[in-house]
């Protein structure tokens, strides 16, 4: 044996040891600290790149409900107003499904970066390249009716006719919200944010995770919206029969993901990160809901000529062939 031999280092006795002990303790409390620090830091950082909030005195702002003017004009207003806000009570005849424009243009068509009316109201007449020609403002209410409110399932069968009054009041109020707005000009906050791609791309399997955590509660676990006791949508559905169908924009998913990033959760824009909007786009964009008015032909025709790109319309998704329709989706609402 050889006894005073150890492989563990030998601790130094009397003051050496004191000067030893304490250096050994800050030693351990700084690198604590600067653990903590990391951890910190890393929870608080974003699991993808995200877009800033922008500032909102950059924005036109549309007068106030209070400046609507007496008289019949001011009237036009105010149904073109109740039109927007609860389409299926006051143009039900053309909605086929659970929504109003007011969903997707938020605070009645005046907010920044949700598509605002007045911003749209300047823009036309334009060429669309969605139907190859020059677009009117009633041509563009026309296809809102169409794809968004999926009027081929309405009571009707169809958009409203050219020069129905909803159209003029819709208009009036549209105007009425851009007064004082160039036209002819892009104005900032017009449709949705420039949101870029992430490196990932977008999973309808990740977003299903970010749906459970921050759009169920509002939307139903099942997406299908939520009633309210006038027996129209509080939270409208985001597929399936009561949605938008196949040919609206909202099924593009980079339309989705900007729109979702900058308004959602509801009042809480920009809470999610630019991953997370665009997941949870791929996630609702992927599942079934009404087919798209143009078609005539196969999937495969109409996905060639239609959806070429930027949508999940005649892909398998969960072994669902998506745009095959959804068996319930003529029934009238």
């Amino acid at each position: 044996m050889h006894e005073g031999l150890s492989d563990a280092p030998q601790r130094p006795s009397g003051r050496p040891f004191l000067i030893w002990a304490v250096t050994l303790f800050a030693i351990i409390i700084v690198g604590a600290g600067m653990y903590m620090i990391g951890r910190r830091s890393a929870a608080n950082a974003p699991t993808a790149p995200t877009t800033a909030t922008p500032t909102v005195s950059a924005f036109f702002t549309s007068p106030p409900d209070t400046a609507i003017p007496d008289g019949p004009a001011g009237a036009a207003i105010r149904r073109g107003q109740q039109i927007f806000l609860q389409t299926r009570a006051h143009a039900g005849d053309h909605v086929g499904n659970g929504l109003s424009c007011g969903n997707c243009h938020l605070d009645a068509g005046r907010l920044a970066n949700a598509s605002p009316m007045w911003a749209a109201w300047g823009a036309y007449p334009a060429y669309r390249a969605k139907n190859d020609q020059i677009n009117t403002m009633e041509d563009r209410i026309r296809d809102c009716f169409t794809y968004s409110m999926n009027a081929p399932a309405s009571p009707s069968g169809r958009a409203p006719p050219p020069a129905d009054p909803i159209y003029r009041d819709l208009q009036i109020y549209f105007f009425w919200l851009a007064k004082g707005a160039p036209t002819g000009v892009d104005l900032p906050g017009k449709g949705f944010i420039d949101l870029k791609p992430t490196t990932l791309g977008h999973d309808p399997a990740r977003g299903a995770k970010v749906f459970a955590e921050s759009c169920a509660a509002c939307h139903g676990v099942d997406g299908q919206g939520q009633k309210n006791e006038a027996g129209g949508y509080a939270f409208p559905p985001l597929w399936g029969p009561m949605s938008f169908n196949w040919g609206a924009g909202m099924g593009k998913v980079a339309n989705a993901a900007a729109f979702i990033k900058a308004n959602m959760p509801l009042g809480q824009g920009y809470s999610l990160t630019d991953q997370q909007a665009w997941d949870v786009a791929a996630y609702i964009n992927s599942r079934e809901r009404p087919r798209d008015p143009r078609e005539t032909g196969s999937i495969e025709e109409v996905r060639k000529r239609f959806h070429a790109k930027g949508d999940y319309y005649g892909q398998q998704v969960d072994g669902d062939l998506l745009g095959d329709g959804i068996k319930t989706a003529a029934a009238k609402p």
